[in-house]
């Protein structure tokens, strides 16, 4: 599968899963002839015209831009590890179209990127754990939710107000 058809797939398969109702939108009529959201409806939540995310969806990804890869990832609601996806699966249609693959930016790269968290039913199961210290980390090692007794156990590394960034343990370990 090349990477146009992969991009396509990904788009509709994460528009297909949301309804309006889960993205805040209201529902008009009861007939809804696709499954999740329409193109339309994806487009007015990330801030963009219908025509420019047909095209998207349609695998033609060339050129896209961080920040409207960022749009996508908020209207779809992408957790990590699909956003990172999404990134990964644009620059591979640049690369494979003759244009330059380009860094993408992954869990917090711009400043008004959505900070990393943990989903509530997984933070639900570590606060379940009330008698172990517990924690979740991401693949970068920012600590994304912990429970009480994790957050006492882990308290220096809480300790560090850095710029509103989440606690990190790669970077307690090198610098404290």
């Amino acid at each position: 599968m090349d990477a146009r058809t992969e991009f396509h797939d990904f788009l509709s398969s994460r528009r297909a899963r949301l309804n309006p109702e889960q993205a805040g939108l209201p529902l008009y009529g009861g007939n809804r002839r696709v499954p999740g959201l329409r193109r339309e409806e994806v487009a007015l939540l990330a801030g963009m015209s219908v025509d420019y995310y047909v095209r998207l969806e349609r695998g033609n990804a060339k050129g896209v831009s961080d920040s409207v890869l960022e749009a996508l990832a908020r209207a779809l609601q992408l957790d990590e590890a699909e956003r990172a996806h999404l990134f990964d699966l644009a620059n591979a249609v640049n690369a494979g179209s003759g244009g330059h693959a380009r860094a993408a930016t992954r869990g917090g790269g711009s400043r008004n990127a959505v900070r990393p968290r943990v989903r509530p039913s997984v933070q639900r199961v570590i606060d379940a754990m009330a008698t172990v210290p517990a924690y979740a980390r991401n693949r970068r090692l920012d600590i994304l939710g912990c429970n009480r007794l994790g957050r006492a156990l882990m308290s220096p590394v809480f300790a560090d107000p850095s710029s509103g960034r989440p606690p990190n343990l790669a970077r307690f370990l090198f610098l404290d």
